[in-house]
């Protein structure tokens, strides 16, 4: 897996870890928020790929400057390395959501400091930098969480935006200029994901018009790419408008 920064300014910095080599798990990305001297993961990923997100951090920041991360849900994909980054970093705090704290300690590491999420989000500081976890309920696990880093204009909207893409994909979804082009190719590999896995039209709305308040760049999914630019307001109406909770629904072939 490689790193390839997404935003740079004054010491604050984002990373997003992508493009796994390993094709036995469900491709998944890592993202890397750091700011002065302390650095936080959102989803960091699966037993499986730890040694090449690990790999692929310590290029691009000291695993001292490690001191938090966001487990949005319960999946394995995006929490089963807990046991292995804890004993990494043993002094690392885990933000995850009230509901799965007692299921995420299946992964191990029965010693690691989780904190409960409230079902309402929170506000916390990463040295000084304002961060806000938002509620994604049902979005598509119970619990959900996302997080907002309004000084970035970053969205880690965890599996909201998610798409099944081949190897080798660019971290972007591509160029918001070309008149939607780009956001057309990619949001096919998008359609069957949010239909099949994402439960509720009540949730996907509220979360819709949530979303579409806040100043938003770069909106950054957990699989697939990442949306810039006017390609985030595109990504949350075609949201707003899919059909989704069917499970009788097909990918495409």
């Amino acid at each position: 897996m490689k790193s390839t920064p997404i935003f740079e300014s004054a010491g604050h910095r984002w990373h997003i870890v992508h493009d796994q080599d390993e094709s036995r798990v469900i491709d998944a990305n890592v993202y890397a928020l750091q700011y002065g001297d302390s650095a936080m993961l959102m989803d960091p990923g699966g037993f499986e790929v730890f040694p090449s997100v690990l790999s692929a951090l310590i290029d691009v920041m000291p695993m001292a400057s490690i001191k938090t991360a966001l487990v949005s849900h319960q999946d394995p994909d995006i929490a089963s390395s807990l046991p292995l980054w804890n004993s990494c970093v043993p002094d690392m705090t885990w933000y995850v959501p009230s509901l799965w704290v007692g299921f995420i300690r299946h992964f191990g590491a029965l010693e690691a400091h989780i904190e409960g999420i409230p079902e309402e989000g929170m506000r916390l500081s990463l040295d000084g930098l304002p961060l806000e976890i938002i509620p994604a309920h049902f979005l598509h696990a119970s619990a959900n969480v996302h997080l907002y880093d309004p000084t970035a204009k970053i969205y880690f909207s965890g599996d909201v935006g998610a798409a099944l893409l081949e190897p080798g994909h660019s971290p972007l979804v591509g160029d918001d200029a070309d008149g939607g082009r780009a956001f057309d190719l990619h949001i096919k590999h998008a359609e069957y994901f949010h239909r099949r896995w994402m439960p509720s039209m009540h949730a996907k709305q509220e979360w819709c018009e949530r979303v579409s308040k806040l100043a938003i760049d770069f909106l950054c999914p957990q699989h697939g790419a990442i949306y810039s630019g006017q390609n985030v307001s595109r990504f949350i109406n075609w949201f707003s408008e899919l059909p989704v909770g069917d499970w009788r629904v097909k990918p495409e072939t």
